[in-house]
């Protein structure tokens, strides 16, 4: 009798471990392949400055973390289905969108935790040096980012749009577009480098200081647990390790008193 009553004990502990183990949150990332911060490796692993945080952030909540890839100009569609859990993915969040509401109006953002800036890429030998010499000029800019919305600040270009950040550097690159607005940390990821050797920046066109946030549903309990990361993550040193780690030691943030 004994020997049967620890069989069921032994039974019934497992299936306690098992409930317990079924209650853990599994939490969707959406993103795009943004280097440095979400992009595939040689493997074609995900690796990138925001993929790790986010990693780190919800594995001390202690939630699985699934990543999605998603089209840009669908993250607010994706977020409020509830396909998503956040955007992660410098998504800036002090700007408007095309159709003039705040997107801190349309979301709900964390600390700001990274500065970015828009800037113009060209081809080094394309003679565009201000914004006089846009005009008339093809642009190009990911559909749905701020990088449109900067570019059609310009006066007079014929805007294109394209899918991907990177489908911009491809469209410069073969000639489809004149130039593409870029994020800054994307931008210096790839121009004058490998295949995008003969492309550069333009610094006298850049923007404003914008800066990246992590974006989630209107009232989701998620943005203030995040923040709480963000803050012991900046005081371990976590955040300083990764910057360094994919080289943008100079731009990220990692105090957050100020933004309390």
């Amino acid at each position: 009798m004994k020997k049967l009553l620890a069989i069921i004990l032994a039974a019934l502990m497992m299936v306690a471990c098992f409930a317990g183990c079924s209650k853990q949150e599994t939490i969707v990332v959406g993103y795009t392949i943004y280097d440095p911060m979400n992009y595939l490796d040689e493997n074609g692993k995900l690796i990138g400055f925001d993929t790790e945080l986010a990693e780190a952030v919800f594995g001390n909540l202690d939630c699985k973390v699934v990543f999605k890839e998603i089209k840009w100009e669908n993250k607010y569609t994706e977020l409020n289905s509830g396909d998503i859990d956040c955007v992660w993915n410098g998504f800036t969040c002090n700007t408007a969108d095309d159709d003039g509401v705040a997107r801190a109006d349309k979301v709900d953002f964390s600390y700001n935790y990274m500065e970015n800036r828009q800037v113009i890429v060209v081809k080094k030998d394309s003679g565009i040096k201000s914004a006089a010499d846009l005009k008339g000029k093809i642009g190009d800019a990911e559909k749905g980012s701020a990088g449109e919305t900067y570019a059609k600040k310009f006066e007079g270009i014929v805007f294109k749009g394209a899918i991907k950040q990177t489908d911009c550097l491809l469209s410069v690159k073969t000639g489809n577009a004149d130039f593409a607005v870029l994020d800054a940390q994307l931008a210096k990821s790839y121009c004058g480098k490998g295949d995008y050797a003969d492309l550069t920046i333009v610094d006298a066109l850049s923007s404003e200081v914008e800066y990246y946030a992590i974006g989630f549903k209107k009232g989701s309990d998620l943005t203030a647990k995040v923040n709480a990361q963000l803050e012991a993550l900046g005081k371990d040193g976590t955040i300083t390790k990764l910057a360094k780690k994919y080289g943008v030691e100079t731009t990220a943030i990692t105090d957050f008193a100020d933004q309390k």
